[in-house]
């Protein structure tokens, strides 16, 4: 994969963000099936920056991997067995990073897959937590600007700048959002603590996705046969 090809994956968990705060804000003014169309935004809108700057339609293994958990956590919420899709999201930049980098000739490994399912749930109960106890992952939210901001002066960011104007755009967005929202009805928690969880679970699972390899490095055996 080119580097003008990679996931924008900074983009993306922006996005997360978001639409995370949104739906939390929905949630408490409305029935889960009033935010589908929400979710669904998000989730393409994810997909293209995971997908898109690569130029080519992903493979039908990677649309299905992709979009099946979405669809089927979606219609659960409709069906009234909980707003699962939602927690969903915290990790869809990530899932999304690693099936872009799935190789074509292979499979993903499933110590990759199991790992990103542990992240998350520790995700998750960040977020959750983030409400009650975690009170500290509030103000990460206000990284996203920084962090964004920091990006462009990579010479990169600076010959592209679509990219980093995008991305500035989406986590002053997601910040916005977080602090003009009104906080949920009868709740003691603001929805920018929530965008805090969010954001830290996002990163967390985000880093480790664009980090780790996806093959096990092979074993040097018999004078340097590999097995």
């Amino acid at each position: 994969m080119t580097r003008e090809g990679r996931p924008w994956t900074f983009a993306a968990l922006c996005i997360m963000v978001i639409a995370m705060t949104v739906l939390l804000f929905g949630l408490s003014w409305g029935p889960a099936d009033a935010l589908t169309p929400v979710y669904f935004a998000a989730y393409l809108l994810i997909g293209a920056c995971i997908f898109g700057p690569d130029g080519k339609w992903p493979s039908l293994a990677q649309a299905a991997a992709f979009l099946l958990p979405g669809v089927v956590l979606a219609l659960l919420a409709l069906l009234g067995a909980g707003f699962w899709c939602g927690l969903w999201l915290l990790g869809l930049p990530g899932w999304g990073v690693l099936l872009a980098r799935w190789p074509t000739e292979g499979r993903l490994p499933t110590t990759r897959i199991l790992t990103f399912l542990g992240l998350l749930v520790v995700g998750s109960l960040v977020l959750v937590l983030t409400g009650f106890y975690l009170f500290l992952f509030a103000p990460a939210v206000l990284l996203l600007p920084v962090i964004s901001l920091v990006r462009v002066a990579h010479p990169y960011y600076r010959e592209k700048p679509l990219r980093p104007a995008l991305e500035i755009f989406l986590a002053a967005a997601a910040v916005v959002l977080a602090i003009a929202l009104p906080n949920q009805p009868g709740s003691w928690t603001s929805l920018f603590t929530y965008a805090g969880g969010a954001t830290v679970a996002g990163l967390m699972i985000g880093y480790w996705a664009t980090r780790t390899p996806l093959r096990f490095a092979q074993r040097r055996v018999n004078h340097g046969v590999r097995l």
